[in-house]
């Protein structure tokens, strides 16, 4: 498989880098196509702008979809994102690695999003959900949260994992076409043993193996 891992976590030594390492290697064992995206190694900015792209479709007043939907049909885009652009055409698996924060993404990630998931390219009015852009694609979420895992079922302080991610799997992966997986979730690293991480990132060795099998879930309803 064709197979785009996108990351951002501050600290090179966290337990996120150290799941990002593995299944970037791992999967480039197995034989597949690995490309990335480090946010943080590549000090992505997360703010948009007029510098999201090349061309300009009003001076006077910017609206950012309007100035989307040109560069997609002018070859607008800057440089940064056009590159993002052409790996999310090119994957068939995306994999995204991050640390859970504020029950989302943390900013540059979301940031990432609100700059590379561009209307005209990404998306449009007849292009969402089931005839998405990317339909055929599937995506899934490895993360970790600072909670155990008790506090994200059903009745836990924090809630229903799915119902904190449908945000993320419904409202980004699936709107522009992706098929969700089963997410990847450790719970609490922080409070794990040596010996409980390397199960956990063992664990999630063993499920890529046989990702190219699996299906998509149903996320939920909101």
């Amino acid at each position: 498989m064709k197979i785009l891992i996108v990351t951002w976590h501050p600290e090179p030594a966290s337990f996120n880098s150290a799941m990002f390492r593995m299944a970037r290697d791992s999967l480039t064992a197995l034989g597949h196509e690995v490309r990335t995206s480090n946010l943080m190694e590549m000090r992505f900015d997360p703010v948009s702008g007029r510098h999201n792209f090349t061309t300009v479709k009003d001076p006077d007043y910017y609206k950012q979809q309007i100035e989307e939907i040109h560069a997609s049909e002018n070859t607008g885009f800057a440089g940064e994102i056009e590159s993002e652009l052409e790996k999310l055409e090119w994957c068939e698996l995306m994999i995204w690695q991050f640390p859970l924060w504020w029950f989302g993404l943390p900013a540059v990630f979301k940031g990432w999003v609100d700059r590379v998931f561009a209307m005209g390219r990404t998306y449009d009015y007849g292009r969402i959900y089931e005839t998405g852009v990317f339909r055929g694609k599937k995506a899934l979420l490895s993360l970790t949260t600072g909670g155990p895992a008790e506090a994200y079922r059903s009745g836990g302080f924090n809630g229903d994992i799915m119902a904190v991610l449908r945000p993320i799997q419904r409202g980004m992966l699936q709107f522009v076409g992706f098929e969700v997986l089963a997410p990847n979730i450790v719970y609490g690293p922080v409070r794990m043993t040596d010996e409980e991480r390397r199960e956990a990132l063992a664990g999630y060795g063993r499920r890529l193996a046989g990702i190219a099998g699996e299906t998509a879930i149903d996320v939920g309803p909101f």
